[in-house]
């Protein structure tokens, strides 16, 4: 059993990293990095979008998370690795996971866009 629900395609994950380094680098945005801090995020209901490592091990870490996601309605993606997901926030460690609660001014349609391309992946 694993916490991966879907498979993300390269050229999508490479999106997702693009749109977390440019989010990150927005002054008025606003990351949670870190499993307890995306689940605190999830359950409060502000998580816009959860990105999660496939390489964290054990993999029960990040079991509930998709769970948690669904239940609120959040959506949910991931990276290869722990330290992709960590250089694409800007920050110099390996993050098992990263939330985004505010995307920044201008950075909207950007966030919509990998959305989209998210929902259209799960159906």
């Amino acid at each position: 059993m694993s916490y991966i629900k879907f498979k993300i395609p390269d050229a999508l994950k490479n999106d997702i990293k693009n749109l977390l380094s440019t989010i990150s680098g927005t002054r008025d945005s606003k990351l949670r990095k870190g499993m307890n801090e995306t689940t605190k995020s999830i359950e409060r209901s502000l998580a816009k979008l959860v990105i999660m490592a496939e390489d964290v091990s054990p993999p029960e870490i990040l079991f509930h998370i998709p769970l948690l996601c669904e239940e609120k309605s959040i959506p949910y993606c991931y990276v290869s690795t722990k330290k992709e997901l960590g250089n694409s926030a800007r920050i110099n460690v390996a993050s098992s996971a990263i939330t985004i609660e505010n995307v920044g001014t201008g950075n909207d349609r950007a966030l919509d866009d990998i959305l989209k391309k998210l929902e259209a992946l799960k159906k």
